[in-house]
């Protein structure tokens, strides 16, 4: 018998995400804090409940897709959170399981780990890469942490939701793997939306500038499903500017206690939040050369 599946959460990822599991043959229990956010996955035969605790009363292992930290302690920990709903589920064959996909801190993921073993549950660390294409797609990047033989035994729903899938150590290891995802991300988008300024200011033909530097070692992710949409003025998210400037602050706070100096994640992130304070919080991180393009005139930065 497929494993009962809990989703939370069903934003611009967590959607797709979760229909992919569906579409797969796993029956699926659903809570978001708006439902009419989960109406394609209701109709498509998902079973709607009122709380994280009734998801995980419902369900053998429990995904959750949500915005911040903050966001993941209250799901998980809170009194309404999964590790209740878990406690209050009986005749299980195996621990209950609970996996967080957002991009979080790695001292919360530890803690969580903590929390569900102390009342016999596995809990596993697993951030994404790929964006709203590869939750689409089913081709994202896992990173997971925690205990090995838990990771195998959610191997096969992993593999429903991506195409490259690791696991990178003990409890928080998933949550460090994705700071570092986010860094080189920074520095690369800063570069590419500096590169698209240059050549638009020069005249050059961009669609043919494009051609020629993709191609080369100056290829990149960004540079072939970002660049695009730049050209063609699209700033729809795939992946929301006010939760990259999260995941900025965390590898910096990470960094910062671990006595690591980043000068230049520390720029794109000032250049993030300027984009931020312009209104563009809601924006996709595609959108950094509106903040690029502004200082041009402004010397204050």
């Amino acid at each position: 018998m497929k494993p009962r599946i809990g989703w939370i959460g069903t934003g611009v990822m967590g959607r797709s995400m979760a229909g992919n599991l569906l579409k797969a043959g796993y029956p699926l229990t659903v809570y978001t804090r708006t439902k009419q956010k989960a109406t394609t996955l209701l109709d498509s035969g998902a079973v709607w409940t009122e709380s994280p605790a009734r998801v995980a009363a419902a369900s053998d292992v429990v995904f959750l897709m949500v915005g911040y930290p903050a966001d993941v302690r209250e799901v998980v920990l809170g009194e309404e959170g999964v590790l209740a709903g878990f406690r209050e589920s009986l005749g299980r064959t195996e621990p209950p399981t609970v996996v967080d996909m957002t991009t979080s801190s790695p001292a919360l993921a530890a803690e969580i780990f903590d929390a569900a073993k102390a009342q016999g549950a596995d809990a596993l660390d697993a951030p994404v890469s790929g964006g709203d294409i590869g939750a689409r797609d089913g081709t994202l990047s896992i990173m997971v942490g925690g205990d090995e033989a838990v990771f195998r035994r959610i191997v096969p729903l992993f593999e429903v939701l991506g195409s490259k899938i690791v696991y990178q150590g003990k409890a928080g290891m998933g949550q460090h793997t994705k700071m570092v995802n986010q860094i080189l991300i920074a520095g690369n988008m800063a570069g590419m939306c500096e590169a698209l300024l240059y050549a638009r200011r020069t005249g050059l033909d961009m669609e043919k500038v494009m051609s020629s530097v993709a191609a080369g070692a100056a290829g990149s992710w960004s540079l072939s499903n970002l660049a695009p949409r730049i050209l063609r003025g699209d700033f729809a998210p795939g992946f929301f500017v006010e939760h990259f400037i999260k995941d900025m602050k965390i590898a910096l706070d990470e960094s910062a206690r671990m006595n690591l100096r980043l000068p230049a994640l520390d720029l794109v992130c000032r250049l993030y939040r300027r984009l931020a304070s312009q209104g563009g919080g809601r924006l996709g991180t595609q959108a950094l050369i509106k903040a690029l393009d502004g200082l041009a005139e402004d010397d204050s930065f």
